[in-house]
């Protein structure tokens, strides 16, 4: 069976872990509660699911974790360069943005296999000029971690062998999964077409689409029978509507929507056409005699 060591240093399986990490992310919040130490923006303590979602995106992607022992050395008073490596392990962890190159530079001349949770705006930066080492992930995720904090994150790694960028959606949704709450939204219901209210009819005016209802062709409730059946109310009232004039509300709807359509279009054309004119504004940064000449040596 294979080994991982837990935050203590103790030796355990990794299906044991799979077993008991609910146990295990107990214990490590306990350790972190003893330390009276004021959190930092380094002090971004990881949610149980999102790294259970990088432990088995690395699994699945970069390697069988079976034969690895998984450490995590960026605790409350860890010291990462004194760390008792074992063999074959491999990092996963977040560790302090603040000192992000150093580490992983460290880990480099070390050669010692990472996947590091890394700060996404200074991604490149970050690698600390070892990008022929390490592969850049780009997520650029929000992440929201123990302490409350909301980083934009992604990720740094030696084990993507000849990648030097990687952009990576699959990961981004495998944390925004991790990351979802449990749908608690009330059960939802669509009145009649014959049953209006001053919201329902708000999108008309919104989109510019007039309906004008005769009085003949409506009657006022304050509630509706098939409302109080399922225990709720008809919320500021509304109107029952003949046969015809639901017709023609539903005629009104489809035109709006058509309208709000054509809109969201002509907003996106107008947003590309701004954006081609701001960058045939722009001054060009040319590519010096140097640059186009490595560009040349590439592959």
């Amino acid at each position: 069976m294979s080994e991982q060591l837990d935050l203590f240093g103790h030796k355990v399986g990794l299906k044991e872990i799979k077993r008991t990490k609910a146990e295990v992310f107990e214990d490590y919040n306990s350790f972190v509660d003893k330390f009276e130490t004021k959190k930092t923006t380094d002090d971004c303590y990881t949610p149980p699911k999102v790294y259970d979602a990088v432990v088995e995106f690395v699994e699945r992607e970069l390697c069988d974790l079976d034969d690895k022992v998984i450490v995590r050395p960026f605790y409350p008073g860890g010291d990462y360069e004194n760390f008792e490596y074992p063999e074959n392990c491999v990092v996963i962890d977040n560790p302090p943005f603040s000192i992000f190159s150093k580490i992983v530079r460290f880990y480099v001349a070390h050669d010692i296999q990472f996947f590091l949770f890394a700060p996404a705006l200074t991604l490149f930066s970050s690698q600390g000029g070892t990008w022929d080492k390490t592969t850049a992930i780009v997520c650029g995720v929000n992440v929201i971690y123990e302490n409350k904090a909301c980083v934009c994150t992604s990720f740094i790694t030696n084990m993507a062998k000849d990648i030097a960028v990687w952009v990576c959606p699959q990961l981004v949704d495998a944390i925004r999964e991790a990351q979802a709450e449990p749908d608690k939204t009330k059960r939802k219901f669509v009145y009649s077409d014959n049953i209006i209210t001053a919201a329902t009819l708000q999108k008309l005016s919104l989109h510019g689409t007039e309906l004008v209802i005769p009085r003949k062709s409506c009657r006022y409730i304050k509630d509706s029978d098939s409302c109080k059946a399922q225990g709720r109310s008809l919320f500021g009232g509304g109107f029952l509507l003949s046969e015809r004039a639901a017709a023609e509300r539903a005629a009104a709807e489809r035109a709006a929507a058509e309208r709000a359509a054509a809109e969201r279009a002509a907003a996106e054309r107008a947003a590309a056409e701004r954006a081609a004119a701001e960058r045939a504004a722009a001054t060009k940064l040319n590519l010096s005699e140097r640059e186009r000449r490595i560009i040349a040596s590439l592959e």
